[in-house]
């Protein structure tokens, strides 16, 4: 599983993330973004009706549980079904939760101590958060210079014309928020998936 999460993020370059109170708004912003062509979403947890977003949504593409922080969290997000849990920080009771059911995490780091700790304790993939207020791009290119060894996926604030800029700083995927779907309906979200796509893949 971890060598798929690896395998879907290397390939997509973006990882869509859904935050929202209803169930129905996650699940129809998810079908939105998969009609667009995306094949991997976040659905951050806000409050436990989020998991049966994560239980539906799972039907169709997999799916990565984020703002995931305790362990109750984690494997309730398991039982519902998703195949990734992320957390907005890095601690070593979600990297056991992860080792023991098989389950790729993404740990959340700012600093460089943090990033390189993460990928001590084989972390797959190592999110930047927030990547906005550490310095955007140049941020990256700073973190890769000395540790270009690192999966690193910067999310925070990060808008839809900024994903290619981060690819080129050497990130291995990106995360994106509400300029997906903020104020859009789910026409123009499709829209939009599929013109960031097209424009990864050049």
């Amino acid at each position: 599983m971890q060598e798929n999460l690896i395998k879907i993020l290397s390939e997509e370059k973006i990882l869509p993330i859904i935050r929202g109170n209803e169930p129905d708004f996650v699940i129809n912003t998810a079908k939105a973004l998969i009609d667009g062509g995306i094949k991997f979403v976040e659905i951050n947890v806000q409050n436990p009706q989020i998991y049966k977003a994560i239980e539906e949504v799972s039907k169709y593409i997999q799916v990565c549980a984020g703002g995931i922080i305790t362990a109750m969290q984690a494997n309730a997000a398991i039982s519902a079904g998703a195949k990734v849990i992320s957390s907005p920080i890095f601690q070593m009771n979600l990297v056991k939760i992860s080792k023991n059911g098989k389950i790729p995490f993404i740990a959340g780091t700012s600093t460089a101590n943090e990033a390189y700790a993460a990928w001590k304790a084989r972390i797959p993939v190592i999110k930047i958060y927030p990547i906005t207020a550490m310095g955007g791009v140049q941020y990256v290119e700073d973190l890769l210079r000395p540790m270009p060894f690192l999966n690193i996926l910067p999310l925070g604030n990060v808008k839809l014309n900024e994903v290619n800029d981060y690819i080129k700083a050497g990130a291995f995927a990106v995360g994106v928020g509400r300029d997906f779907y903020d104020g859009f309906n789910y026409n123009e979200i499709t829209k939009r998936a599929k013109r960031v796509l097209a424009d990864i893949r050049g």
